[in-house]
């Protein structure tokens, strides 16, 4: 029998999904997200029959890494060329030298990419969940930044150290029990004239404005994830990723912030300023 040789291939569009690790639509740490809420769905189910909460970290097998893979190409494409500079006179003080707070850093992709950008800025990320701190370290000390970079295990309102000229919140504002507690405590940390960024999934201020892709990958991620992550914690607000532009503002402005202003949007993200 003759020997087939056979050539398989796939299209640039499909290479950006599946190959290109830092286009903007790789989707391989969706794979992963979606395989960790399969995982813990006993769990999740268990929270809401009991009125209970899934504390971060114990969902699955290793969600706070498919998570930081997940938002990963959006925080390559957008924090830099985006979001930063979106921010009224914030650019140019990361520009002269900072001092930045990244809370809910996570495995530290947004602080890295902060820090890469701007070396003559101080960057700390911060997150109450110790294993995405060692691993956040594990990558500050692979891209040579461990010198400039620090990691720390501290819930948002323990933070003691003060005088932040910037402070950043990627995705987990509404993941916090106490969103209202965490803004009065950023208001106390951040020093005069600083600015607080949050950056949160993008969503309309009722549920019909998010019947739309976006918007119902979003609620399922909020049910399997974000409600739960949120009542485990102290007051359990439970916000979901879907709260709305109005109702963040309005906490923010509780927490002591005199403004607050949408400075940029994507098609998965909004970018609120607070001052």
């Amino acid at each position: 029998m003759a020997q087939r040789n056979e050539t398989f291939s796939i299209s640039p569009e499909q290479a950006m999904v599946f190959v290109e690790r830092d286009s903007p639509v790789y989707l391989a740490g969706a794979y992963e997200l979606a395989a960790a809420m399969i995982e813990a769905e006993g769990k999740v189910e268990e929270c809401f029959r009991r009125g209970t909460g899934v504390r971060w970290g114990d969902h699955a097998g290793c969600l706070f890494c498919a998570t930081g893979a997940f938002f990963r190409p959006g925080y390559v494409n957008n924090i830099v060329q985006q979001w930063l500079p979106a921010l009224d006179g914030v650019e140019a003080r990361l520009k002269s030298g900072a001092r930045v707070a990244d809370i809910g850093c996570g495995v530290g992709f947004s602080t890295l990419l902060m820090a890469e950008a701007y070396p003559a800025s101080e960057f700390t990320g911060y997150d109450f969940h110790e294993p995405s701190i060692e691993e956040a370290r594990r990558h500050a000390q692979r891209h040579g930044l461990s010198e400039r970079v620090r990691f720390e295990v501290a819930p948002a309102k323990d933070i003691a150290e003060t005088g932040y000229d910037l402070v950043t919140m990627y995705d987990c504002l509404h993941d916090m029990g106490d969103p209202r507690g965490c803004a009065a405590h950023m208001r106390r940390i951040i020093a005069p004239g600083g600015t607080w960024m949050i950056v949160e999934p993008i969503a309309g201020d009722s549920p019909e404005q998010n019947l739309n892709p976006v918007g119902r990958l979003y609620y399922n991620a909020s049910t399997m994830i974000c409600v739960p992550t949120s009542l485990d914690q102290e007051v359990g607000e439970g916000l979901g990723a879907q709260a709305g532009e109005a109702r963040l503002a309005a906490i923010v402005r509780e927490g002591g912030f005199n403004s607050v202003r949408r400075a940029t949007e994507g098609p998965f993200n909004m970018v609120l300023e607070a001052r």
